[in-house]
């Protein structure tokens, strides 16, 4: 078992956003045997603002979670599993599923669970994705 590391020098990150894990302590990733444990990413920029869109907090959070997949050498369609937190789901899931559209493209589909909540860590976050990702056999 084996954690992934953010670097400081992310650019999708941040500095703030590298260092939060180790602020609250946990990893940005784990990997068990084939499996790679995503912990849950939010639509907070580089530079720590908290985007203003749904459809750019769910492309922020997707990011984050195509970088740390590129850390680990895979993409976006190495994701098997995925569960996204919403705050006013009905209200935010037309622009969700926009930007989800765009950016989640390869066959075959990961299983997505999408779970409504009254709130999350921050004020203004609309959105957290939570996912896990298979290395190749």
């Amino acid at each position: 078992m084996h954690s992934v590391t953010i670097p400081e020098d992310s650019e999708v990150f941040g500095p703030s956003g590298a260092s939060a894990f180790s602020r609250f302590g946990y990893s940005a990733a784990v990997r068990a045997g084939n499996l790679l444990f995503i912990a849950g990413t939010i639509g907070r920029r580089p530079d720590g603002a908290i985007a203003e869109t749904i459809e750019e907090q769910t492309e922020i959070a997707l990011r984050r979670i195509e970088e740390i997949l590129r850390l680990e050498g895979l993409d976006l369609s190495a994701l098997v599993d995925i569960t996204s937190y919403h705050v006013d789901i009905h209200q935010h899931l037309p622009g969700f599923l926009e930007a989800k559209q765009r950016l989640v493209t390869a066959e075959p589909y990961p299983a997505w669970s999408m779970i409504g909540v009254s709130g999350l860590a921050s004020p203004g976050l609309l959105i957290e994705i939570r996912a896990t990702a298979a290395y190749p056999d």
